[in-house]
């Protein structure tokens, strides 16, 4: 079987923060014109919890992995393999977001001491968060892709 290998280079953790607050303040905004006025990380209930799974699903799996927070960063989100998000991918991903929360923010911190730039959230889900455009740079913070022939079309090509 031919493979091909796609190399991207991966966001930093001072893009990605500026991304999940851009992210967090829209996502705030509509939920307090649904009136979910949660005080907290865990407020707001169920329908907080709709909101963000809706938010991230349309966005990253609809919008070519792209959240506007993200997109304003000129980030992207794509599955480990190098794929697009799919759904599943997108709601375990959100998940991910509040445990990284509830155990004292560790979850969002180890982005800043892993290998590959991964939070708990991108662990979980099997994601990484990329430059856009940065499809075959060489940097010391490039990340390696597999890829096989047959799920080409599969690829997204950034």
């Amino acid at each position: 079987m031919n493979s091909t290998a796609n190399s991207y280079q991966l966001a930093d953790v001072g893009d990605r923060f500026i991304a999940l607050a851009i992210d967090t303040f829209i996502v705030s905004a509509i939920g307090g014109i649904f009136g979910v006025n949660g005080g907290g990380i865990f407020g707001g209930g169920i329908l907080g919890f709709i909101i963000g799974v809706g938010y991230q699903w349309y966005f990253l799996t609809q919008q070519n992995g792209q959240t506007p927070g993200k997109m304003l960063m000129g980030l992207r989100v794509i599955r480990t393999d190098g794929g697009p998000i799919r759904d599943a991918d997108a709601v375990l991903r959100y998940i991910g977001y509040l445990i990284n929360s509830a155990v004292m923010m560790l979850g969002w911190l180890w982005a800043t001491i892993d290998s590959d730039s991964q939070g708990w959230h991108d662990k979980i889900a099997g994601t990484y968060v990329i430059k856009v455009g940065s499809g075959s740079k060489r940097k010391n913070d490039t990340v390696y892709i597999e890829n096989d022939e047959k799920r080409k079309n599969d690829v997204m090509h950034v």
